[in-house]
């Protein structure tokens, strides 16, 4: 996932290559120094930014251009040609962009360019807010913060999170850092120097416990106070939690933060084998990291297949027989009746031991500050087309918001990493006064040993799964439809579809 440190290849650009080398819509990717460079023609012009996503380096030359944007092959970033910006998460970082020059039918790629700030924007609508309070320190929370840094806002932003680390990357817990592939380097969104640096004062175990309405502030556990014209509520989600007997021992853990993380990592130096509860992406996700420190994995769920709710039949099998390749044992259609400091007791009668479990089960939107404050909560905080919950200036975003979402027609809730993160900057930009709606498709990925899948959409239901390719050969692309309509798709290893797929979802948005 990090970027690509080797040395550049392809022509080198400062000499030049033939306009000829590079057609109407074409991409190309060479050396300009030490840097790896992507061009892009679009009619007569030119552009040269960085050939790889700052995100985790995803190779852009795969990626899709859309108007003057290039979208990310790999988890659907989409960056400016023209100015390099990041427009749309999981990416923030911009790209780098170089001159370009066009003469006697060659193109040379020349200096890089100075950096240039985002795109003004429209005026707002109404009186700018002077206090932002941000009330959750994950994927939301974060990218709002950021995000209004970005588009220059000069008030002040307190981000309160009750969590004792930093904004985390938090996909890359249950994937790369807990397989002990990536350094602890790479966890943190930001370091510490990014929040002094944009005067962001970031509240560490701190915890929010009411909202006064009436004198718009934010009522601390210790009793403080904490002032706002907006507010943005991105307390996320929190894993369900046993009720068994046994739950409560130290060796059960669940993972949702880097302390819970960590505590798994420490738990594997000294195990032999591990116990996974539940069939989720998350326990799935953990099943394969755990697996790679050797580590044998049982994995007890009640369903019949593992992802069938979400990704059906054919790629739930897929996915049970990869883990198996991997060495997993599976325990469907069965649960946990109780915990024991090495063993887990199974209600079809059977016992299983374990050195350490790890408990997958789902989780449940953190919306009790809400409910507490009278925000209407329905399977979530209720909020508009803007984000906007019941109560005006206060805004929701992430794994709590419920949205209209224009795609389904329905009102939904997803807990995914890049949904929270566009969130995040939408509601940035309406705290703002910008108007603008949330109207981003869906997307997540997820990872298992060396297959990566990629899903666009939301479908809750659907009445046909039309495939293309081959699930067993890793090639395939799923089409969730309903009455004929694709409401999403599932891809491995098709990520070109997978973009332009996205882009056709978004083009009936705006129909």
């Amino acid at each position: 996932m990090a970027q690509d440190q080797s040395t550049p290849t392809g022509p080198d650009l400062k000499q030049g290559i033939a306009h000829a080398d590079l057609p109407d819509g074409g991409k190309l990717v060479g050396r300009c120094g030490d840097d790896q460079v992507l061009l892009v023609r679009r009619g007569t012009e030119v552009l040269a930014v960085a050939a790889s996503c700052t995100h985790y380096g995803g190779p852009l030359v795969d990626g899709l251009v859309v108007e003057d944007t290039v979208r990310c092959p790999w988890h659907h970033a989409c960056f400016d040609l023209r100015t390099g910006e990041a427009l749309r998460a999981p990416a923030f970082n911009p790209l780098a962009c170089w001159a370009v020059e066009q003469r006697d039918g060659r193109i040379f790629v020349g200096e890089k360019l100075e950096r240039s700030g985002p795109k003004p924007r429209p005026g707002s609508s109404g009186k700018v807010p002077e206090k932002i309070v941000i009330i959750g320190g994950g994927a939301a929370g974060f990218a709002a913060a950021e995000r209004l840094r970005r588009e220059q806002f000069q008030g002040s932003i307190v981000m309160l999170s009750d969590d004792r680390s930093p904004p985390v990357d938090r996909p890359n817990l249950s994937k790369d850092y807990l397989a002990g592939k990536a350094p602890e380097e790479w966890i943190p969104l930001r370091g510490e120097k990014f929040y002094f640096k944009n005067n962001i004062d970031l509240r560490l175990n701190t915890k929010a416990v009411d909202i006064d309405l009436r004198s718009h502030e934010v009522v601390l556990a210790d009793g403080g106070r904490v002032p706002y014209d907006r507010l943005l509520i991105a307390t996320g989600a929190q894993p369900v939690r046993l009720t068994i007997p046994g739950a409560d021992l130290p060796h059960v853990h669940t993972l949702r933060s880097f302390a819970d993380c960590e505590a798994i990592i420490k738990q594997a130096a000294t195990a032999s084998r591990a116990i996974v509860l539940g069939a989720s992406f998350i326990g799935l996700e953990v099943a394969a990291a755990l697996r790679a420190r050797d580590i044998e994995v049982h994995v007890v769920a009640p369903e019949k297949r593992p992802m069938e709710r979400v990704l059906g039949s054919q790629m739930g099998d897929f996915i049970r027989a990869l883990h198996e390749e991997h060495g997993v044992v599976f325990h469907l259609e069965d649960t946990a009746s109780s915990i024991e400091a090495k063993m887990v007791n199974l209600s079809s009668g059977g016992a299983l031991s374990a050195d350490f479990v790890v408990v997958g089960i789902g989780v449940r939107p953190r919306t009790a500050l809400a409910e507490t404050a009278g925000l209407v909560v329905d399977h979530g905080i209720v909020v508009d087309a803007f984000l906007e919950t019941s109560e005006p200036r206060i805004f929701a975003a992430g794994d709590i918001a419920r949205w209209p979402d224009p795609h389904s027609g329905e009102n939904i809730r997803v807990e995914h990493w890049a949904v929270a993160e566009r969130q995040g900057q939408t509601a940035a930009l309406n705290m703002l006064g910008h108007g603008e709606k949330f109207v981003a498709v869906p997307f997540f990925w997820s990872q298992h040993y060396d297959v990566p899948i990629n899903y666009v959409g939301h479908a809750g239901q659907w009445d046909e799964i039309a495939a293309e390719g081959d699930i067993a050969a890793k090639d395939c692309l799923l089409r969730f439809k309903r009455k004929g309509r694709t409401f999403a798709v599932a891809s491995i290893f098709r990520d070109i579809e997978s973009l332009k797929a996205e882009v056709e979802m978004e083009r009936q948005i705006a129909t």
